[in-house]
């Protein structure tokens, strides 16, 4: 039986833990977005936030040690002096999975601490905001949610409802400590994300909720009961938001005090909710009724029909969705047209991601190697091309929103500051481009990688966000319409092409060629019916990947030439633009300027002679 005092201490502990994370969380994203900076630094403003920083890291790596050191003397049904065996200590952070997870957030909170008097630069603070998210979420995929039924839907959920919640509550948390001018400003921007982030939230709860409690019985738990306290604060939250966007809408002057004295109730109901959610992440849900098994076998029926959520994955889908239409709405508003064709192109790469993940393709191929190369080349070939054609980045651009003041870079000038930024210009050099896109494949599955990231939920996610990073990086430097901080000639883009193509192409022969299995027995545990031959699979698999990569790259050569051919065509008609206002004005065109300069040289040749 577990001692109370390590059950409490494991939810104290877990609760200073998110509590201070979200509050890191809430100051560098009021550092980096809610306040107003100077041309890309950090204000007054931004720099009086250091010190909350600071604090709110000591806390987070408090809590931190106190998770680690709770959650192992809970493990071994011991003491707390038994935790703090060296031995015990150092085998549960390098052997153990969550444990290592433990040990990568407590590395991060001390990454924030050492960080916090140093930055000075809004992009640095944005990178540090999304490191911290990271850190947050990394024990997620090693929680009570991970053994749940319904496996990718569970953790993905989960996920997406951390992030949503450290958004939603950090912002809450940095307003109450900024000084009241600059809530000023920083509450309308704030009140956009807390509605997008609320709405996270209670989509990714309510399916977190389903994933864990799936019968009349398991509402009736004591977790079910707490599950539904947490709800009802979630709503009187939700209800506390709307007052906020209400206010905001008034044509009339705010009420700045009564705001701030409903932003303190908010932040206690939030701490109470922050309470609720620490139990529940100490205690494990009630189990399921039903657990994931094998698949049938593979019919083009069940490839095209069949769908396995990867909530996760589909959050991220759903977010890109979101932001690309709001995009073209703005647009719409201002008078401004967007091409049909790219909507449909991003729409269609988005849903090619879709189906490699979650889709009919996305469940076979954690189960055979020849469907795993088949959503590889979906994720990393085809849907790239589509989100790339898309033209994201320029949409973006044209409606993302600039600067408050005159002196304010904004989320628009950062995005612009970071394309042109040493690390935007290092990874469109074409070579490392081409290095990421194929030199990854040989590192992953001619390594002993593979077989260690698909044996996890978040090796898998890894991988499978890899390939589609990779790939968009890959076809938006050889193919992309979007604003690039290099040019690079068409005949260096078709070479680029060509060695893509013959890379990809020994790949897939060596893989074809393989007498060994690459997977380090991760097809052979699951002991799949329907698959016979492993090996078979395997050369299966290469010769997938040989069929469907090079079809993309040849349609990428064809885009290449025909931009080649109308950027000649539009410099043709730049060049007789010229030549017909130069002869209107009575001047030479360029033809004969050429000629006369020719002449001059023979001139004084022959005056030199």
């Amino acid at each position: 039986m577990t001692d109370p005092l390590i059950s409490a201490g494991v939810t104290f502990s877990k609760f200073l833990n998110i509590s201070a994370s979200f509050a890191v969380v809430g100051t560098l994203l009021a550092m980096a977005f809610l306040l107003l900076d100077t041309e890309g630094k950090l204000s007054t403003s931004g720099e009086k936030l250091r010190s909350l920083l600071q604090i709110s890291a000591i806390f987070w790596i408090i809590g931190n040690i106190g998770t680690i050191i709770f959650t192992l003397a809970n493990i071994l049904g011991q003491s707390f002096t038994a935790a703090l065996d060296p031995t015990a200590m150092r085998s549960f952070l390098t052997q153990v999975t969550l444990g290592q997870y433990f040990l990568f957030q407590t590395v991060i909170s001390i990454t924030v601490l050492l960080s916090a008097k140093k930055i000075q630069r809004i992009n640095t603070t944005i990178s540090l905001l999304a490191l911290s998210i990271i850190g947050i979420i990394t024990p997620v995929f090693q929680s009570h949610a991970a053994s749940s039924g319904s496996h990718s839907l569970a953790i993905g959920s989960l996920v997406v409802h951390v992030v949503g919640l450290a958004l939603w509550v950090g912002g809450i948390f940095a307003l109450i400590f900024i000084d009241s001018k600059d809530r000023v400003i920083a509450v309308p921007r704030f009140s956009v994300l807390a509605l997008w982030s609320a709405i996270a939230v209670v989509i990714s709860g309510s399916a977190n909720a389903w994933a864990r409690l799936d019968s009349v019985s398991a509402w009736q738990t004591t977790y079910a009961l707490v599950l539904i306290a947490k709800i009802v604060l979630t709503i009187v939250l939700l209800g506390m938001g709307y007052l906020h966007r209400r206010n905001l809408s008034k044509s009339a002057a705010i009420n700045w005090v009564a705001m701030a004295r409903l932003i303190m109730v908010e932040a206690f109901i939030m701490v109470s909710a922050l309470v609720l959610g620490a139990w529940l992440s100490s205690n494990e849900a009630p189990a399921r009724n039903s657990a994931e098994s094998t698949p049938p076998p593979p019919t083009l029926s069940r490839i095209l029909f069949s769908y396995e959520p990867d909530a996760l994955m589909i959050g991220l889908l759903v977010l890109a969705v979101a932001l690309y239409i709001k995009g073209v709405i703005v647009l719409t508003k201002r008078g401004d047209k967007w091409p049909v064709g790219r909507t449909i192109s991003f729409a269609l790469g988005i849903s090619a991601i879709d189906f490699a993940t979650s889709g009919g393709l996305g469940l076979y191929a954690n189960f055979a190697f020849s469907y795993h190369m088949a959503a590889h080349m979906f994720l990393g070939m085809i849907a790239p091309i589509g989100i790339v054609l898309g033209a994201p980045i320029t949409l973006a651009l044209r409606t993302l929103p600039q600067g408050r003041t005159s002196t304010e870079r904004g989320v628009r000038g950062s995005l612009i500051s970071a394309l042109h930024s040493r690390v935007g210009r290092f990874y469109t050099n074409p070579l490392i481009a081409l290095a990421i896109f194929d030199g990854s494949l040989f590192a992953l599955y001619f390594t002993s990688l593979f077989g260690g990231m698909m044996q996890s939920h978040v090796g898998h996610f890894f991988m499978n966000f890899h390939f589609i990073m990779a790939g968009t990086l890959f076809f938006y430097v050889v193919v992309g319409i979007d604003p690039n901080p290099r040019k690079i000639p068409h005949l260096v883009k078709i070479v680029i092409l060509f060695a893509a193509m013959s890379i990809h192409a020994f790949f897939s022969v060596a893989l074809m060629s393989t007498t060994t299995l690459i997977d380090q027995g991760y097809f052979a545990s699951l002991k799949t019916p329907w698959l016979f031959d492993l090996l078979a699979d395997q050369n299966k698999g290469g010769a997938i990947g040989w069929a469907m990569g090079e079809i993309p790259i040849l349609l990428a050569l064809v885009a290449t030439f025909i931009q080649w051919m109308r950027d000649d065509s539009r410099e043709v008609k730049r060049i007789d633009k010229n030549t017909a206002r130069m002869a209107a004005m009575g001047q030479p065109d360029e033809l004969a300027q050429y000629n006369q300069y020719l002449s001059q040289l023979a001139k004084n040749d022959k005056d030199v002679r």
